[in-house]
């Protein structure tokens, strides 16, 4: 059965209720310091549904069974730890992306000020920070250090790729008395998270692990939004509205914008919604060919023969067969090894047109690694903030191995396994893609 959201497809079964248990370090015995304060608690006897809709919802109704449902995120009236003695840590890993300091400011803030925990400890450049010999000590970190450190792109504590011992790390964790990892990033980082997890179990400590997610690429299952994607349309937007007018200033000229999308095309199409001069949106989700009557080449010389400008937006993960990328290649950091589609096509758009002996002039632009390093926008720096708050609650609580997510306009419980298990894409027959058609114009299939 396929999950669908008003952003993608999820080509994975429905998880049964083994599935969506969240895992706890044991019964809550401590009444929350944040009782006080007037906080909503959660009621545990709520769920989020999986399914959006009264289709996917009729054959669970029709059998008088209870459909899967998701653990709501937020604060519990009574949790696991005894915030006074609390240590926790916060580590940050994978490539940078808008919102990372919003994470960590949320988390030490959360964490401070809402529970009174005194120690926090942020490991360095990723799980190299958990390493015996880390690249850098770990910091202690304290509001003042955090208070505006959301005004600034990267991450205060670095980041790095790449897998770590888990024994190696656990030891750190041990080391430094940790007892609530909060770990920031996407589905290789969680997939370290759950070996971490496993590593914790077999020696029975009680040490929680609470994962953010973090993809800009908006391509994490089971949460609609990740922090980043929103940062990302608005700048691709913006790089588009350059390749725009550098096509228009030149007879035939072709502005080639390559945003990011490794093996989802959600910040490719949304930019493209975003922009009315978009007039070909290349992504991974749907083939394309060169040449042919079909192919995307005649087709964008159709379009200069009547208009003389375009503007082409590939998703970098788009037309890898191509390149003779098969996506069997990983690198060591288990990231898809990807052929440069951006460069590819600019150097095809000139020798295809070079060999007509029609002049075109090709303007490439790659905006990837600036929208990277950007301070996150104001929809994902709110977004950030309620992740991190949740996150702790959910740590202060005693669940582990889980990620906090956002479902059905709430926020969620979602455990690490069921996160990484498959990933959410662009539905080619969706309302998302079919607007990006409607928008450019391109050919609805650019294959023979």
């Amino acid at each position: 059965m396929e999950s669908t959201s008003e952003f993608a497809v999820l080509r994975a079964p429905m998880p049964g209720a083994k599935e969506l248990e969240v895992a706890t370090l044991g019964a809550c015995e401590v009444e929350s310091p944040l009782d006080a304060q007037g906080t909503p608690f959660v009621d545990e006897s709520r769920r989020i549904l999986t399914v959006s809709d009264t289709v996917e919802l009729r054959p669970y109704v029709e059998s008088g069974s209870m459909p899967p449902a998701f653990e709501p995120a937020g604060a519990r009236e009574r949790i696991f730890f005894e915030p006074a003695r609390v240590t926790a840590g916060i580590v940050t890993c994978g490539g940078l992306c808008p919102g990372l300091n919003d994470v960590i400011r949320s988390l030490v803030m959360t964490l401070n000020y809402a529970y009174g925990v005194q120690r926090i400890v942020g490991f360095c450049y990723g799980y190299a920070g958990l390493a015996r010999e880390p690249i850098e000590p770990p910091v202690e970190l304290a509001p003042r250090m955090v208070e505006d450190i959301h005004q600034k792109g990267g991450s205060l504590l670095g980041t790095s790729r790449g897998p770590q011992d888990p024994a190696e790390m656990v030891d750190t964790l041990e080391r430094h008395g940790i007892d609530i990892l909060l770990a920031v990033g996407g589905d290789g980082t969680l997939r370290g998270a759950h070996a971490l997890v496993a590593e914790i179990a077999r020696r029975k400590l009680p040490i929680g692990v609470v994962g953010i997610p973090k993809t800009i690429d908006n391509d994490l299952a089971w949460t609609v939004r990740s922090f980043g994607f929103s940062t990302a349309v608005e700048e691709g937007r913006k790089a588009i509205q350059g390749a725009h007018s550098e096509a228009r200033g030149a007879w035939n000229g072709v502005g080639l914008v390559k945003l990011m999308g490794r093996h989802a095309g959600f910040i490719a199409a949304h930019a493209s919604l975003a922009n009315a001069d978009v007039n070909f949106c290349l992504v991974p989700e749907v083939p394309f060919e060169l040449e042919g009557e079909r192919g995307f080449l005649p087709s964008l010389r159709r379009r200069l023969d009547e208009k003389h400008h375009a503007v082409v937006v590939v998703a970098e993960g788009a037309g890898q067969d191509l390149l003779g990328k098969t996506g069997a290649e990983f690198d060591a950091s288990g990231n898809l090894k990807l052929g440069d589609i951006g460069v590819y096509l600019r150097d095809e758009i000139r020798r295809y047109f070079g060999e007509l002996s029609i002049p075109v002039d090709v303007k490439y632009i790659d905006p990837s690694y600036i929208i990277r390093s950007l301070p996150a926008n104001s929809m994902d720096s709110e977004f950030c903030l309620m992740l991190g708050q949740d996150a702790v609650h959910a740590g202060m609580a005693g669940r582990t191995d889980m990620v906090v997510a956002f479902w059905n306009r709430h926020f969620t419980h979602v455990p690490i396994p069921l996160s990484v298990a498959a990933r959410k894409q662009l539905d080619p027959e969706g309302a998302i893609w079919q607007g990006v058609l409607k928008a450019t114009g391109q050919p609805a299939s650019m294959t023979e």
